[in-house]
């Protein structure tokens, strides 16, 4: 994979933070108002400051946390919110004008005269956000679908996880929804016991009993 166009390699499995990290990559952004550097925070969706360009052209998806984003062959990530480079930000200038931007600045400047507002807009608009969304049209075409439950289970923690068991075993229909790609949440990370199991293995009795439910 490459990020900002050097080239990296990582293991199945890894996020493309992680693989970062693994390669000693610290800097992956830059704040938002000042432009400082900015490395990993955490380590899922409530990652602040990793946020990257993932594909080009037509596919190119901004705003994606590097902390979810899952390698996979030929992924192409790059930095944004900065100019021209991430190591080297012409951006970073707002830091050594701090003092003149104070929090809540722009509700008290830029607001006369009233006919030079065509002007500051256009500068504001092109300092504001993050990522830049492709001009392209998009050539892909996705898929839906329609479910229907007596319950929803939002989170697929071990209270989710014991609250779709408990609603299944009514015989109402359960829909179990999470945000990551397997089940448990928290817990596949913690080393706890759970009803004298140990985390992993109380996770997959679960998931198996529940996967045998046709509801």
């Amino acid at each position: 994979f490459t990020f900002d166009r050097r080239e990296y390699q990582g293991w199945p499995g890894d996020t493309l933070a992680s693989a970062l990290l693994a390669h000693g990559v610290r800097l992956v952004g830059r704040s938002f108002k000042y432009h400082r550097p900015r490395g990993i925070l955490s380590a899922g969706v409530e990652e602040p400051n990793a946020l990257v360009h993932i594909g080009s052209g037509a596919r190119l998806e901004p705003n994606t946390r590097a902390t979810v984003q899952e390698l996979y062959q030929g992924l192409q990530a790059s930095s944004q919110h900065c100019w021209p480079s991430l190591r080297f930000d012409i951006g970073a200038l707002n830091n050594l004008l701090s003092p003149l931007f104070p929090a809540g600045f722009y509700y008290k400047t830029f607001m006369w005269p009233a006919s030079f507002w065509q002007h500051y807009e256009a500068i504001i608009r092109r300092a504001a956000g993050l990522g830049t969304a492709s001009r392209e049209r998009d050539p892909d075409r996705y898929d839906s679908r329609n479910s229907h439950c007596e319950v929803l289970v939002i989170g697929a923690g071990p209270a989710g996880l014991s609250a779709a068991l408990a609603a299944a075993e009514t015989g109402q229909r359960v829909l179990l929804l999470d945000e990551n790609p397997y089940l448990g949440g928290w817990l596949r990370k913690n080393a706890e016991t759970v009803d004298g199991q140990a985390a992993p293995a109380w996770i997959e009795a679960i998931e198996t009993e529940l996967r045998s439910r046709e509801n």
